[in-house]
């Protein structure tokens, strides 16, 4: 595998990544549900 290829494939999956978190916010968002995330060493709830 060329590093060209390797580039090619973290930028897809980076791409993807990103698109997920979007389409989860956006369903949090409609669900008006909350996200738990970390922040800090401490677990947080928050509303997108």
């Amino acid at each position: 595998m060329t590093t060209q290829e390797r580039t090619e494939i973290k930028h897809k999956i980076l791409k993807g990544l990103e698109l997920a978190y979007e389409k989860l916010l956006a369903e949090k968002r409609a669900n008006n549900g909350e996200l738990i995330i970390l922040r800090d060493n401490k677990i947080v709830t928050i509303k997108p």
